[in-house]
Order: structure tokens, then sequence, then C-alpha cells
């Protein structure tokens, strides 16, 4: 893969700082939940999400020769490209418009189709709201962070400290998928919803939690009688995270000598960097080593087996959301 250009390098570095000077000011204030429309992933865009987009868009038309993917714009061309930008300009809107500290910019650098994949990632820069932390990843270079970048040696899933993400998923199915792993951590170890899937990705490098592990998308694809009730909740989408949720924090956990695969096992490699909503959600699971990530694939295949009997059963997964 070529090197990226380094005025891109530089510019998506600029970039991320710059939205999160914008956004930090903002942080639970008063109206910052307030909803102005709807991405187009289906998610609710909120007052707060509203300011760094417009950060985004107006560094990107200064800038020039750039085009951007971002949660609430879509795809943006200016000029003629050197690179396009997947951005999420604040990854964990509700932590954002809740004051918390689970909240981050997130930009990672592929070249220039929209056809590119997230193999092709060749930067990738989570920056946290609250606290400043940086977190950047090259391919082939390794991780530079503000913080230790130290990886869990724990593989045990009894005392496994990991994160998932429910909002937005029915969640009887959810449960049942990951019940081995919410029970069997539950005294020695702990399970955490924090919110934002590059905060959750990145407390793997700084060695805070062992795994995130996000199912969703692969519970509808492998049950597809499910999303219906997937749409009940997710106010008529399927709530999943999307290219732009995990490009730049994948990178980072592989950098940093860690795993992230499909809850199958199988590479994200191939998957659409550029794009969101119907035929772009992404289901991924990222651990600090191999080991663990064997025993948690092993987990969700038994949790998958589980779900299947009980739909076969007749059990009622999902319900109406008046």
């Amino acid at each position: 893969m070529d090197d990226l250009d380094p005025v891109v390098d530089r510019f998506a570095i600029d970039l991320a700082q710059r939205v999160r000077d914008a956004v930090a000011p903002s942080l639970g204030a008063p109206g910052a939940r307030k909803g102005v429309g709807v991405a187009p992933g289906g998610d609710v865009t909120m007052a707060i999400d509203e300011i760094a987009e417009q950060v985004v868009e107006a560094a990107c038309i200064e800038a020039g020769n750039i085009a951007f993917y971002s949660e609430d714009r879509g795809y943006v061309e200016i000029g003629r490209p050197r690179s396009i930008l997947v951005v999420d300009p604040i990854d964990g809107t509700r932590p954002a418009a809740a004051g918390l500290e689970s909240c981050c910019v997130s930009v990672a650098a592929v070249p220039p189709s929209p056809d590119a994949t997230l193999g092709e990632v060749q930067l990738g820069i989570v920056h946290e709201i609250k606290s400043g932390h940086r977190f950047i990843a090259r391919r082939g270079g390794g991780v530079q962070a503000e913080q230790p970048v130290r990886l869990s040696t724990n593989t045990d899933l009894g005392a496994l400290f990991w994160t998932a993400g429910l909002r937005g998923r029915p969640a009887m199915p959810m449960t049942i998928v990951l019940e081995q792993l919410i029970d069997g951590s539950g005294m020695r170890g702990s399970y955490f919803d924090l919110g934002s899937a590059t905060f959750n990705m990145t407390r793997i490098v700084t060695g805070q939690l062992d795994a995130y592990v996000d199912v969703g998308r692969y519970v509808v694809d492998v049950q597809p009688s499910l999303e219906a009730a997937f749409r009940q909740v997710g106010s008529g989408a399927v709530c999943t995270n999307f290219p732009y949720d995990v490009a730049a924090a994948a990178l980072i956990v592989e950098e940093a000598g860690g795993v992230v695969t499909r809850p199958d096992g199988t590479s994200i490699a191939d998957h659409p960097a550029v794009g969101s909503g119907d035929g772009y959600g992404i289901a991924v699971v990222a651990s600090a080593s191999a080991a663990l990530h064997h025993r948690l694939l092993e987990a969700i295949a038994g949790g998958m087996q589980r779900l299947q009997a009980a739909l076969g059963d007749g059990i009622t997964v999902g319900r109406s959301v008046e």
C-alpha cells in the first residue's frame, strides 16, 4: 500500500483536534441532546452532532482536494481528492450530551476511491473529547498515544473486563447470545456499556478492558427473522456499527497488537470503508490477544446456538415498542 500523503496526514490530525476543540465546551450542556435530524444510517442527529459536522465540512472545504464521509453529511467530494476521510465527528453522542468521558472524534484515511475497504485504512485517529487524549495509528507504523500502550494478558472469561453495545437492539436476543459472557464475568470480571465503539476499542489499547464484543448486525444476518424486531427498537433502522464507527479504532487496536474480526472470526478487511445504512452495517469483536479472541468467538458461537434453539421453541424475543 502506498504511504499516505503527508499533507493529508497532517490535515486529518488537525481536523480531529479542531472538532474536539469545538465540541468540548458543549459537553453536557442544556440542549445538547435535542434531536435535530436523522443520519443516513438511521440514528438521531443531536444538536451537539451538528456542531461537529459543521466543523468537519468547513475544514474540508477550506483544505480543498479532499473527500470525506461523515455520519450525517454522507459522502462529500471537494476538488480532486488526495484521500477520503471517514469521519465520525462524535462517536458517543449520548455520552457527549450527558457530559461523560466516553465520547471521541474518529478520523480514518483511505485511498480516494468510494470502493475503498477497511483493509485499506492508512491512518486512524481517535481523539477523546473530554480528556483530549489522542491515539494515532499508521498502517505498519504502530500506535502513538499520550497514555502507555499496554494490552491485557487475561484469557479467563470469568475474569473478563469487556464492553458491548445494546442501544437500539432488542434486549432479549442480544442477551441470549451474550448470556455466557455477561453471567460468567459478573463477579470476577465486569461488563460495561460505555456508549462509544471508538472509546470501547481504545480501552483495549490502554489495558483497561480486555475486549469489545458487538454482535448486533451479525445476529440479524444469521437470523433474518429478527430484522423486524431490530427495526422496531431502532425506529425503523437496524441499529448497528457502520464503517465510520470502527475504521480508525480497528487499525489502532491491530497496530497495538490486538485482534479485530467479525463475530464469526472472518476478517473485516474486505468490508466497505465508505457508506452507512442498509448494506454497510458491521459487527466486530476486538480483543487484546489471539488466545482470548478464540475463546470469545467460541462463546459467541454458543450464544448463537442458544438463540436458534430459543427461536425454534417459539420463545418471543422481540416486542412492540410504544
